[in-house]
């Protein structure tokens, strides 16, 4: 059977041999065949989440483009799941529960996975809180690093655990697993106290704003990734970036000497999966979590 007529995770896959990565060289095949091996640790996180879709159906010299309503022509095992919008019509949105969803996914070029901070049946309540934290150009890895154990230790202070993730590209997210008792604006809010609160003490390091003229020489911390619809990388994603960098999580004392945000290929993802990070349990918002957060806010402005 030639490579353009294989079947992966049960998917017929066409163009198997078309080469998406020149370097490393990576085909849709390779591709695919990497998404089996990760889908159970991917499936951890990713698993009955409404998802957006990067696809490059020629491979990263060709166009590429967002996608979360699967249209015609998708494997039966990506499904769909029905969401009301902005303005009030309902959508079909991706999501995907098993390896053959996320390889019928790579079938139709998708390279890159995002998640929403909610599954499909409590759409209201999200069960994840991101801080992106966004580097200017002009800031090494160090100061990234520096940055996701300090704000580790902030969210600490408020009672919260959380763990990391490298991007890929040039930065880290903090996860904090939630329990779903909370709705999209309550945990929006949040998540920008805590970005200003980090802004209002280190205005030479942090903003919170995601104007382009305040980044320089700081790091923009992503609160907005906290939004009914907004999504997130997936841990263990490819990123469709030279070099075909992973999404990949550890722990925070790994973090400590891992030297860049794309530290790890398909294949070191692949073998060491969720390693030896055990991500805290779901968390309450509580009210008492709030108001330490105000109190910190107020204890800045006085400051």
């Amino acid at each position: 059977m030639s490579q353009d007529a294989i079947r992966i995770a049960g998917i017929p896959l066409s163009s198997g041999a078309r080469v998406i990565f020149e370097k490393p060289r990576l085909t849709k095949a390779d591709l695919a065949r990497y998404y089996q091996a990760v889908a159970g640790p991917m499936l951890r996180e990713m698993a009955d989440r409404p998802l957006s879709l990067l696809r490059l159906p020629e491979g990263m010299a060709g166009e590429r483009f967002f996608q979360k309503h699967p249209g015609k022509g998708f494997p039966e095992a990506v499904k769909t799941v029905e969401i009301t919008e902005s303005d009030g019509a309902a959508a079909p949105y991706a999501y995907v529960n098993d390896a053959a969803g996320i390889v019928g996914a790579v079938q139709m070029g998708s390279v890159e996975f995002h998640l929403w901070a909610a599954r499909r049946d409590r759409l209201e309540r999200p069960d994840r809180l991101v801080l992106d934290l966004d580097p200017d150009e002009g800031l090494d890895f160090a100061a990234v690093r520096r940055a996701a154990l300090d704000l580790r230790d902030l969210l600490a202070d408020l009672g919260l655990s959380s763990w990391p993730l490298l991007t890929g590209g040039k930065g880290i997210h903090l996860v904090v697993p939630l329990r779903r008792i909370l709705g999209w604006d309550r945990l929006k809010r949040f998540a920008r106290g805590v970005a200003v609160l980090a802004a209002e003490r280190q205005p030479e390091r942090f903003t919170a704003s995601m104007a382009k003229a305040g980044r320089k020489g700081r790091i923009f911390i992503d609160w907005l990734r906290n939004e009914r619809g907004a999504t997130a990388i997936a841990p263990f994603s490819i990123r469709a970036r030279p070099g075909a960098p992973v999404a990949c999580p550890v722990t925070w004392q790994e973090l400590e000497r891992i030297p860049r945000a794309s530290a790890f290929g398909l294949d070191a993802a692949r073998e060491r999966g969720w390693g030896d990070l055990e991500p805290p349990p779901p968390q309450s918002l509580t009210a008492r979590i709030v108001e330490a957060l105000e109190d910190r806010s107020r204890a800045a402005d006085q400051g």
